[in-house]
């Protein structure tokens, strides 16, 4: 296709980024989780701890928003959130066994739903498409909202 013919970019990313979420959200029903809960999940990594505001941060949501879910996901044993001893009105969070299985679950039917979708593209277009999608991703993670 021609470079003046095809669409803006924003314009074939929001319809994919659209079906993406449609077949993620059956899976994190299935984990009890919202998108929100699965992004703190991811969010912690295999990092040991984080401080709140960090793990907000890491995430792009906002700090006060997120208590409702780090709240959520405490109660039902999937984090911890301990006092910092550097700074007792901050609190670190961390995974705990339960939340990291969960976590691990939801993520492993995730990217199986994410194959049925690149499985349309052959081998070697779907490895140069996930680079390229990887390379744009991490240049624009860093930047400030």
């Amino acid at each position: 296709m021609p470079e003046a013919k095809r669409p803006d970019l924003a314009a074939m990313m929001a319809p994919l980024a659209r079906a993406l979420t449609a077949a993620e959200l059956p899976v994190l029903e299935r984990h009890d989780l919202t998108m929100w809960g699965y992004a703190v999940l991811l969010g912690l990594g295999d990092q040991p701890v984080y401080t709140q505001a960090a793990l907000a941060k890491a995430i792009r949501a906002d700090k006060t928003r997120i208590i409702g879910v780090l709240d959520d996901l405490q109660q039902r044993g999937l984090i911890r959130r301990d006092p910092d001893p550097a700074d007792r009105r901050a609190r670190l969070v961390s995974l705990t066994p339960a939340g990291r299985t969960t976590r691990d679950r939801a993520q492993r039917e995730i990217r199986e739903q994410e194959e049925i979708l690149l499985a349309q593209l052959p081998a070697a277009d779907r490895r140069t498409f996930l680079r390229c999608l990887q390379t744009l991703w991490a240049s624009n993670t860093d930047r400030p909202d």
